[in-house]
């Protein structure tokens, strides 16, 4: 096959995703809100994934601790997989299907957020991580490839997203901005509205 029919059917493939992700507007920004809400109040937020959706759910956490596009106040925000003393001592003592729910356990507190991605939804840790997250009243949101699949039943909500692995996974980075996007949004909106309020209380 040659190289030009190689990218033409990858970026062929990445379309019909991002086709799927943009019929999930009304989702990505319900959970901005939500997100910018409960971390605007002291919630946090804690993500997990596996490989290539390790590096996606990091790169979530590091726009929020940091800063996505404008300047604003750090929010919480952990990558749960980013710890690799923690990740080796709990999958060694526990097996790897508990290296995330041990730490949901040990973080999680009622009215957080927990976003898990997976290309597959089929990963064993994230869906013992779901089932511990919503056992202590923890939100949990997922990112996965085609469903229905055992992580999307195991989340409180899912955002499936049609397409192979490597669609879907790039499809995650877009959907990490696109949320991060609706999150300044929605804080810059109430800082407007915090601001206009005491405008009209100064005589």
């Amino acid at each position: 096959m040659s190289a030009d029919r190689i990218v033409h059917r990858h970026l062929g493939g990445l379309r019909a995703t991002l086709d799927g992700l943009a019929g999930e507007s009304g989702r990505i920004e319900r959970w901005g809100v939500d997100l910018a809400t409960r971390l605007s109040r002291g919630s946090r937020l804690l993500a997990a994934g596996n490989g290539g959706s390790a590096a996606e759910a990091q790169h979530l956490t590091a726009e929020l601790v940091g800063r996505y596009r404008g300047e604003r106040e750090p929010l919480s925000a952990i990558a749960l997989h980013a710890d690799t003393s923690a990740i080796t001592a709990l999958g060694n003592d526990y097996g790897y299907d508990e290296v995330f729910a041990r730490q949901v356990r040990a973080h999680g507190r009622p009215g957080d957020v927990l976003m898990l991605l997976s290309t597959s939804g089929r990963s064993p840790n994230l869906v013992a991580a779901a089932e511990a997250g919503r056992s202590l009243g923890l939100t949990v949101w997922a990112l996965t490839g085609p469903g229905p699949n055992p992580l999307a039943d195991a989340a409180s909500e899912a955002l499936c997203l049609p397409g192979e692995t490597p669609s879907v996974q790039e499809a995650h980075l877009v959907t990490v901005h696109l949320l991060c996007e609706m999150v300044d949004r929605s804080l810059a909106s109430r800082v407007s509205a915090s601001a206009r309020a005491t405008q009209e209380l100064v005589p």
